[in-house]
C-alpha cells in the first residue's frame, strides 16, 4: 500500500502541475500569480521587507514571462515530454509487444498518429491565426454581425487602433488583434483564430488519439504478461508469514517492481488520455456551437447580468449566440473561414 500511495500522489502531482498551466496560460491575472501573492502576504510576517521587495520582483518578472509572453519554453517542453514517452515505448514497450507478437499496425499505430500530430502542430504554430492589419481590417468588418452584446461596432482597440471586427480580440501576448479569436495558446506559443482553427482542432484530436493508442497498447502488454505469469491465481506471504491470494494493489506494486518505467509512462498518458479527452469534447462542443473559448467565457458572465448603455439599465440582457447555423454548417465554418465576399453572395 505503500506504492500505491506514493503511484497516486505522482499522478495526482501531475494533474495538479496540468491543470495550474491551463489555468494560468493566455490570462492577464493568472490563477498562479494570485496564489504567489498570497502567499508573499503570509510570508511577509517572517520575511525582512528587502528579501521580500526582491522575491516579489523575480516571481512575478519570471510569472509575466513565462505566460504573458511569446516563448518557445513550452513547445520545447512539448517536444521533450513526447520524446520521453515515445523514447521508453521504442526502447521497452515496442520490443516486449513484438517479442509477445503483437500485429505490426497495431505497434506503429502511435508512430502514424504522433506524425500526424506533428504535422497539425507546425501548421498550427507556424500558421497566421488571422492578425488583423490595415489591409485586411475593411473586409474583416464585413464578415460577421455585431451581435449589440457581447460585440458592438464602433468599439476600437486602444493598441491597434483600429475598429474591432465581431468576433475578434486583441491578444496581449502576441500585440495584436486576432480575427475569430479563441485563445493563446502557450503550448504552440501561436494565437488560435480564423485560420488555424481547424488545425489547432486535429492538433488536439491526434494527440489525444495518440495518448489513448500508447496507454491501450501498454495496457495490452500488461495484461498479457498477467496472462502468461497466471499472476491471479497465485499467492504471497506477507511480513508474518501468512499466505494470502494476489489482488489488485499487490498485482500493481509487482508490476511496477517489474517494468518500473513502463508502469510510470502508463500512468501519465492514462492521465493525459483522460485531460485532453476532456479538453477535446468541450472543444468539439464549441465547434458544434459556432463560438470560440473567448466568447464561451464571455457569455458566462453575460448569462448573469450585463447592461447595454442603449437599454434602460434595469433591464437585463441575456446573451444569445447569434453565429451558429447548425452542426454541419459550423463545422464547415472552421475548416473553410468565410469571407466579406462570400457573405455578400449569400
Amino acid at each position: 500500500m505503500d506504492f500505491l500511495t506514493l503511484f497516486l500522489v505522482y499522478l495526482c502531482f501531475v494533474l495538479l502541475v496540468t491543470a495550474l498551466l491551463c489555468l494560468c496560460s493566455g490570462r492577464k491575472e493568472s490563477f498562479l500569480a494570485r496564489s504567489v501573492t498570497r502567499a508573499s502576504q503570509v510570508l511577509s510576517l517572517v520575511i525582512p521587507t528587502q528579501l521580500q521587495r526582491v522575491a516579489h520582483r523575480v516571481a512575478h518578472g519570471a510569472l509575466h514571462r513565462l505566460f504573458h509572453t511569446r516563448s518557445c519554453l513550452f513547445v520545447v517542453l512539448h517536444i521533450a515530454l513526447q520524446a520521453a514517452v515515445f523514447g521508453e515505448y521504442t526502447w521497452e514497450v515496442f520490443g516486449y509487444c513484438w517479442e509477445l507478437q503483437f500485429h505490426l499496425l497495431l505497434l506503429l499505430l502511435p508512430y502514424l498518429l504522433l506524425a500526424g500530430n506533428m504535422g497539425c502542430f507546425l501548421l498550427c504554430s507556424r500558421a497566421n491565426p488571422g492578425i488583423i492589419t490595415k489591409s485586411n481590417h475593411a473586409s474583416l468588418v464585413k464578415v460577421y454581425a455585431y451581435d449589440g452584446v457581447m460585440f458592438q461596432r464602433g468599439t476600437v482597440c486602444p493598441t491597434c487602433t483600429l475598429e474591432k471586427p465581431a468576433r475578434s480580440k486583441h491578444c496581449s501576448v502576441c500585440g495584436t488583434c486576432v480575427h475569430r479569436f479563441d485563445h493563446h495558446c502557450v503550448w504552440l506559443n501561436n494565437c488560435v483564430g480564423a485560420s488555424n482553427a481547424a488545425w489547432f482542432l486535429l492538433y488536439l484530436l491526434s494527440l489525444t488519439a495518440t495518448a489513448a493508442a500508447l496507454a491501450a497498447i501498454t495496457l495490452s502488454f500488461l495484461s498479457h504478461v498477467v496472462q502468461l505469469s497466471n499472476l491471479l491465481h497465485s499467492t504471497y506471504l506477507d511480513a508474518q508469514g501468512q499466505e494470502h491470494p494476489v489482488e489488485i494493489p499487490f498485482l500493481v506494486q509487482h508490476l511496477f517492481l517489474t517494468f518500473p518505467r513502463i508502469v510510470f509512462m502508463l500512468g501519465f498518458v492514462i492521465l493525459l488520455t483522460l485531460v485532453l479527452g476532456g479538453y477535446s469534447a468541450f472543444s468539439l462542443y464549441l465547434a458544434f456551437t459556432n463560438q470560440t473559448t473567448n466568447e464561451w467565457c464571455k457569455s458566462r458572465r453575460f448569462g448573469a447580468s450585463h447592461h447595454v448603455s442603449s437599454q434602460p439599465p434595469d433591464r437585463q440582457v441575456v446573451y444569445k449566440n447569434i453565429y451558429s447555423k447548425g452542426i454541419w454548417r459550423n463545422l464547415k465554418e472552421i475548416f473553410r473561414p468565410p469571407t466579406a465576399l462570400e457573405k455578400k453572395k449569400k
